[in-house]
C-alpha cells in the first residue's frame, strides 16, 4: 500500500495540474448529472437509508458529521435523526464554511436546532455549538474503487481533514454515494487520501470495507 501511495504521488507530480483540473471539471459534470438521475430511485435511496444506518451502528460513533443535502446528494437527516434517537448520549454535526478557503467547523445538529442561510446559501445549524465528530459522512460527485472521493473541488474537506491529522485527531470518514457515480479509477493528486470506506446503494469500497 505505501508503494502504491508513493506512485500514485509521483504520477500525480507529473501531471500538469491545469490537465487534472480540466479533466477533474469535465467529469465532474458528467457525474453530477447521473448522481441526480441516480437520487430520482426511490429504490437507491432506500438502500442507502439502510446501509448508512448499518455503517452507524457496527462503527457506533458517539459524535456523527455528515451534510446538508444539495441537489443530488443522499439526504440522510431521517437516519441521523433515527441514531439519535436511540440514545440521548449521541451527537451529530452538520458543517459551517466561516471563510473561503479555510477549514470547516462542525457545529451541533438535531432535528430541533434553528438552521439559517450559510455561505454557498447551504444551510447551516444557528447553535454555534462547535464539536469534533468521531465519524463523519462525506458526499460524493463520484468515486473509484480504491475509496478516493471526487468533490465539488473546492477542498473544504481535504483542508478540514488536514487540520484533523495536524491535530492527531482524525475522524473515521466514510463517503456517501450512488453506486451510478463509481469510476474504475480517479485522476490523484499527490495531497488526495482515500477515504476510510465509501458506502453505495449496492457496496462499500474498497471492495473488502466492513
Amino acid at each position: 500500500m505505501f508503494l502504491e501511495r508513493e506512485l500514485n504521488e509521483s504520477i500525480a507530480r507529473k501531471l500538469p495540474a491545469a490537465a487534472v483540473a480540466k479533466s477533474k471539471k469535465e467529469l465532474r459534470r458528467g457525474l453530477l448529472e447521473t448522481r441526480l438521475q441516480a437520487a430520482r430511485d426511490p429504490l437507491a435511496n432506500d438502500a442507502l437509508q439502510r446501509r448508512v444506518s448499518e455503517v452507524l451502528q457496527q462503527r457506533a460513533p458517539r459524535c456523527v458529521g455528515f451534510y446538508w443535502p444539495l441537489d443530488g446528494e443522499f439526504d440522510a437527516r431521517d437516519a441521523l435523526a433515527q441514531w439519535l434517537a436511540a440514545d440521548a448520549s449521541r451527537v451529530a454535526c452538520l458543517p459551517v464554511i466561516t471563510a473561503r478557503g479555510a477549514p470547516l467547523e462542525f457545529h451541533l445538529w438535531s432535528p430541533q436546532i434553528e438552521m439559517r442561510i450559510g455561505e454557498h446559501r447551504i444551510q447551516e445549524p444557528a447553535s454555534g455549538q462547535i464539536v469534533t465528530p468521531d465519524l463523519v459522512l462525506v458526499p460524493c460527485v463520484g468515486f473509484d474503487d480504491d475509496g478516493y472521493r471526487l468533490g465539488y473541488g473546492g477542498g473544504y474537506y481535504d483542508r478540514t481533514f488536514a487540520k484533523w491529522r495536524a491535530a492527531g485527531t482524525v475522524p473515521r470518514a466514510v463517503g456517501i454515494a450512488y453506486e451510478a457515480c463509481r469510476v474504475s479509477e480517479l485522476q490523484r493528486e499527490a495531497h488526495d487520501i482515500p477515504l476510510d470506506t465509501i458506502v453505495t446503494d449496492k457496496h462499500s469500497y474498497p471492495r473488502d470495507a466492513g
